[in-house]
């Protein structure tokens, strides 16, 4: 799988979210770090836009109308399309046992907004190094993204909030 620590290799990263300003961010950090994204804003045209751009890593919300992020993870796990491409969880909206909710639904990342600009970065590395070798059930180290000891908080360098 592509990653950007090797050269100038692209992966292709489709983005589900609904937010304008969260598609221009992740779309900007994204293609700055040598990436190709592309964004859906309808969760209800996802999976035909995953077959048709075949990506290497979904990033899905999960507070979406119409197909919340958790359902669309499911389909993604259920597609043999799609079942073995990471896909990284994003949520504004994270109450106790989330984390644990959108893992077993399939995502091997979980990140929480605002974003750390460093962790969703390393996150995405960390997701395209392990690609299609990642286990569908959510266990790989970037499952946990959100612990204390993944990179510099917001108050220490590089640690800056999104």
């Amino acid at each position: 799988m592509p990653s950007a620590g090797e050269g100038n290799k692209l992966a292709k990263i489709l983005i589900v979210e609904d937010n304008a300003l969260n598609i221009k961010l992740f779309c900007d950090l994204l293609a700055a770090h040598g990436h190709e994204p592309q964004a859906v804003t309808d969760s209800r045209q996802a999976i035909e836009a995953a077959h048709d751009f075949s990506p290497d890593l979904v990033i899905t919300d999960i507070q979406l109308p119409h197909v919340t992020g958790l359902d669309l993870i499911q389909l993604m796990r259920a597609d043999r399309r799609l079942a073995s491409v990471p896909i990284m969880a994003v949520t504004a909206y994270a109450a106790q046992g989330d984390e644990e909710r959108i893992r077993a639904a399939g995502a091997q990342a979980y990140v929480s907004k605002p974003i750390s600009v460093v962790k969703f970065a390393q996150t995405v590395d960390e997701l395209l190094a392990a690609g299609s070798d990642t286990d569908p059930t959510g266990e790989s180290p970037a499952s946990w993204a959100n612990e204390g000891d993944g990179g510099p908080g917001p108050s220490e360098p590089g640690g800056e909030e999104a």
